[in-house]
């Protein structure tokens, strides 16, 4: 594989140009990163409102019809439904655990599994969150895990 990086002629818009066999679902899901990768949204907090990168996400989670960003150490209101944040996010290493979470797996620092076929996710913010039963084959997927592991 080579890579090409060729400069613009003046007033000529930025273009990645991507020439391959088969695009796989890998590619696609970086091309789908990078051209989002200065996704932010605001979150709101008390009286103010904050503007939020993507990558300082821990997860998202839905309580009483209010979805809510879950940083380091700060929570903010978004005002996105959570199936929204999912088909914006999902490009971008996000992935549904429960009917009420999405979590960034870029911030998972390690998996045990639970009772039940569950999954607790460690945080790299020390937070401990569930992955329900449903959806840890598709967290396993995302995360190239193969079952019995």
């Amino acid at each position: 594989m080579r890579i090409i990086i060729e400069s613009p002629q003046p007033n000529d818009e930025d273009v990645v140009i991507v020439r391959c066999a088969v695009p796989d679902q890998r590619l696609i899901s970086m091309l789908l990163a990078f051209q989002t990768a200065n996704t932010e949204l605001m979150g709101y907090q008390d009286e103010k409102i904050v503007r939020l990168n993507y990558q300082d996400v821990f997860y998202f989670e839905a309580n009483e019809n209010r979805v809510f960003a879950y940083c380091r150490s700060e929570v903010y209101e978004v005002k996105y439904k959570l199936y929204e944040l999912e088909e914006l996010y999902t490009p971008l290493d996000f992935v549904r655990c429960s009917k009420s979470l999405i979590v960034n797996m870029e911030k998972i620092e390690s998996l045990s599994p639970l009772f039940s076929g569950k999954l607790e996710a460690h945080l790299k913010n020390n937070e401990k969150i569930v992955i329900s039963r449903q959806y840890v084959h598709s967290l396993k997927e995302k995360l190239g895990i193969q079952e019995g592991e």
